[in-house]
């Protein structure tokens, strides 16, 4: 499948959108309509990598153990334990969610 760069108006909808999706004229629902159509996969975002010192340090700002922490995430305690000491690295659907509670903070995912 060839890849082509997007076209002028194209590139002026999606500005559009996003600058709408900013300021709360449009929902997230609709923008990522808009997005998924005109990007298709590449509007998926890459999780950034996190280290074992950044997930023990949002597991203790939340103020949880590591097995509620496991729980929430629904992990073993062993698992959350490793990845706090860097024997392991997040991946997959653990990954994502660490990213979204370092940005959104753990209220994002109760």
């Amino acid at each position: 499948m060839k890849s082509t760069k997007p076209s002028r108006l194209t590139t002026a909808l999606l500005e559009t959108a996003d600058d709408m999706r900013r300021v709360g004229v449009m929902d997230a629902a609709t923008h990522e309509k808009i997005t998924l159509r005109h990007l298709g996969g590449k509007a998926d975002s890459v999780p950034e990598p996190i280290t074992g010192e950044e997930i023990r340090s949002l597991r203790e700002r939340a103020h949880l153990s590591q097995a509620v922490f496991a729980r929430y995430l629904n992990l073993t305690v062993g698992y959350v334990s490793q990845l706090e000491r860097g024997a392991k690295r997040p991946t997959g659907p653990a990954l994502v969610l660490l990213n979204v509670i370092r940005r959104r903070g753990i209220e994002a995912i109760l």
